[in-house]
This record gives C-alpha cells, sequence and structure tokens, in this order.
C-alpha cells in the first residue's frame, strides 16, 4: 500500500514538472531554457523511480534535448507522405533539429489504449480455475517411491 502512495506522489511532482514547464512557455515562449530543465528533471526522475509515462506526454518532449514542443514555438509541424503512399506528421525540434515522425493511420491505436494492456481487464492467477499452484505437497518426489498407507479399522 504504501509502494502506491509512493507512485502517486512521484506522478504528481512529474505532472506538476510538465505543467510548470507548459507555463513558463506560454508566459514567455523566450524562456525555453528553464522548460528544458524542468522537463529533463521530469524525464529524469521517471527513470530513476522506473516510471511509465503516457504516450502523449512522451510526444510533446525532445529525446535528444528534452525540450517541449510545442508546435509554433519550439517546433514545427509538417505533413510528408512517407512510405506505401502513407501520410506521416513530422515534428522538427527548432532547439536542436530532432525529427519525430508519427504516422497518420487512423485505425491505429496505441497499446496503453487497448482494452487487453489495462490491468483491471486482465485475470488475475487466483481467479483462473485453469491455474493451480503446485505446493511443495503436491509435487512427486522422483527419488522416493510412496506406498499406499493402509489404516486398520479398528484404529
Amino acid at each position: 500500500m504504501a509502494a502506491n502512495i509512493k507512485d502517486k506522489e512521484a506522478f504528481q511532482r512529474l505532472n506538476f514538472l510538465y505543467q510548470a514547464a507548459h507555463c513558463v512557455l506560454a508566459q514567455n515562449p523566450e524562456n525555453t531554457e528553464l522548460a528544458r530543465f524542468y522537463c529533463f528533471t521530469q524525464k529524469t526522475i521517471a527513470k530513476r523511480l522506473v516510471l511509465r509515462q503516457d504516450p502523449s506526454v512522451k510526444r510533446t518532449m525532445c529525446k535528444r534535448c528534452c525540450a517541449l514542443l510545442i508546435p509554433g514555438v519550439t517546433s514545427t509541424v509538417r505533413q510528408r507522405k512517407g512510405s506505401r503512399r502513407q501520410r506521416a506528421t513530422l515534428i522538427r525540434c527548432l532547439g536542436c533539429g530532432q525529427t519525430k515522425k508519427f504516422p497518420n493511420n487512423p485505425k491505429h491505436q496505441l497499446w496503453v489504449d487497448q482494452p487487453e494492456a489495462q490491468l483491471e481487464n486482465q485475470l488475475q492467477p487466483e481467479a483462473s480455475p485453469s491455474f493451480k499452484a503446485l505446493t511443495p505437497k503436491d509435487k512427486p518426489d522422483k527419488c522416493s517411491t510412496v506406498a499406499p498407507v493402509i489404516q486398520d479399522a479398528a484404529s
């Protein structure tokens, strides 16, 4: 139970840093270094605590320089024709020049949005009738053969 509270506090801290980076750039678009510092701190905390961030958060941060990618302020967004005639969105960081490419497929669904990725939809091992954990007494011993024990009716 204490681990869940710890993770909750860590996610609240990550959320605060992400919102602070957005607010800094909204107030003064020239202040990209402070927003980059907030995003770098957020990325470092998530990596140190081994926390998975939502893909929508990861898509708005540059992997190379940790800048917050806001179209027109810190990044440019273009639509390009990709391989096999599929269009793609290209996001280019203005700080370092790193490019992200996202395919424009309306049928594509991220893994975290699929039903089998949700923990509450998965069966627990205790609840599954086909799963039975073997206890040490259930496991057969290779070395010894167990003779059947016959009990007297009198005893």
